[in-house]
């Protein structure tokens, strides 16, 4: 009998890419399952997705129906919808913060808002599905996987496409296959070492500034500073480097990422409800063209989501991207010969000097047995104090989600970097809870 495959969030607009990973993945596959709160979202992505996969793609209204007898359940979800990040986005500039959604007060946000539903949708595949493999997606997603480790049983993996879309980038650079050393957290990660043929090419690539410039999809990094640094950083530490910059910009555009998004993703619904599939997966490559296009552009360059896309190639054709890491992840869950991948796993000793049980991102061996991180050592001090001050962070704010606690959400966002300062976290709280009444769980 085949693997049936469950998503949640199946309405979310990567559904089809991953469909069409899956399809290509010679993974022996009954069913996928696509579950939304929004159930004709969930009925459009399963009408593109049959015309891209030879095995049933299909919505389902209910949760615990579409969870039943699982093999993997794939989680991308997003509490609140794209609105609740343009909101988040847009209080974080008025309180003097660059709006991003998984860095800062939005990602802050986000994380409150999505580890009360996350844990109960594992709770109840913990009994429906208890041999389940639930991969994880969802943003901020080191610290969803960190709330998924410390609260539940089920087997977890977190997934993010950053670092393998930057080692693309990086083999792009010096014109071949490369080998990366990476290690960090989610959204704040770096490549230590780079190695090509066998020879350490690090220091070639630090010494060129072009090629530096070339690694990111925008201007986002100083060259200076990485070569000083000695490590090249994921486009995320943008936001904790350049935090004065990306909010200059964004004032600047007079927009942020999310609100342009609300409009493409608008924009994009009301197309495919007026074609055919046929003709909606036509409407649905332009929009992830113009949607990659635009990656960073705005808090980078202040640039526009709305700028030229005509260039970009085809996204089901991209050698990364989630759903292929996705794939990566699921043939190695299914054989014995390991497949690599970077992944969120709790640390057991794969990063000296972080709890055994810290959600890490680190490069994993996978087999049908698990993923097995490698070990990296020690990070470099220039790091080592971000990273463990921003899981200082993760863990506090899930308490402070678990308990039900404004004044833990108020102590987290004093350990995070980013905010750092008492007053401000409380203001920022109760304006976010003002307006969101997926946060009123917070009580003072």
């Amino acid at each position: 009998m085949g693997l049936k495959i469950t998503v949640i969030g199946g309405g979310g607009v990567r559904t089809p890419l991953l469909i069409h990973g899956l399809a290509d993945s010679g993974l022996d596959i009954s069913q996928l399952a696509l579950y939304d709160i929004d159930e004709s979202r969930a009925r459009t992505m399963a009408s593109l997705g049959q015309l891209l996969a030879p095995f049933p793609v299909v919505p389902f209204s209910r949760f615990e129906t579409a969870v039943d007898g699982a093999s993997f359940v794939l989680s991308s979800i997003r509490v609140g919808g794209i609105a609740a990040r343009a909101r988040d986005e847009r209080l974080a500039i008025d309180h003097g913060f660059a709006g991003q959604e998984t860095t800062g007060p939005g990602g802050a946000a986000m994380a409150l808002r999505t580890i009360p539903v996350v844990l109960d949708h594992v709770r109840k595949i913990q009994k429906l599905a208890p041999q389940a493999w639930y991969i994880s997606f969802t943003n901020p997603a080191g610290l969803i996987s960190q709330a998924v480790a410390a609260h539940t049983k089920i087997r977890a993996i977190g997934i993010c496409d950053t670092p393998s879309e930057l080692f693309h980038r990086i083999a792009a650079a010096l014109g071949g296959p490369v080998t990366c050393d990476y290690a960090g957290l989610n959204h704040l990660g770096w490549v230590r070492r780079v190695t090509q043929n066998g020879q350490d090419v690090t220091q070639q690539l630090l010494n060129n500034e072009d090629l530096l410039r070339s690694l990111y999809p925008a201007d986002l990094f100083d060259p200076v500073l990485i070569r000083t640094l000695g490590l090249i950083p994921t486009e995320y530490l943008f936001f904790y480097y350049s935090q004065t910059r990306a909010l200059s910009n964004q004032v600047k555009a007079g927009s942020t990422r999310g609100a342009e998004i609300e409009k493409m993703n608008l924009d994009l619904f009301a197309a495919l409800a007026s074609e055919t599939p046929t003709e909606g997966l036509n409407v649905y490559r332009n929009y992830l063209m113009r949607r990659n296009a635009s990656y960073m552009k705005l808090e980078g360059e202040s640039g526009s989501a709305f700028s030229t896309y005509e260039e970009q190639p085809d996204p089901f054709a991209a050698a990364t991207g989630y759903h292929r890491i996705a794939v990566e992840v699921l043939l190695g869950l299914n054989s014995d010969t390991p497949r690599q991948a970077v992944l969120n796993v709790p640390n057991h000793g794969t990063i000296k000097g972080m709890a055994s049980e810290d959600v890490v991102e680190v490069l994993c061996d996978i087999t049908r047995a698990g993923p097995v991180p490698r070990k990296v050592g020690r990070l470099p001090d220039s790091v080592r104090g971000l990273v463990l001050s921003v899981k200082s962070y993760e863990r506090t704010l899930i308490e402070a989600a678990v308990q039900k606690s404004f004044s833990l959400a108020q102590l987290a966002l004093l350990e995070y970097p980013i905010i750092s300062e008492w007053e401000p976290a409380g203001q920022l709280l109760r304006a976010l809870i003002a307006v969101d009444p997926d946060l009123a769980y917070l009580k003072e």
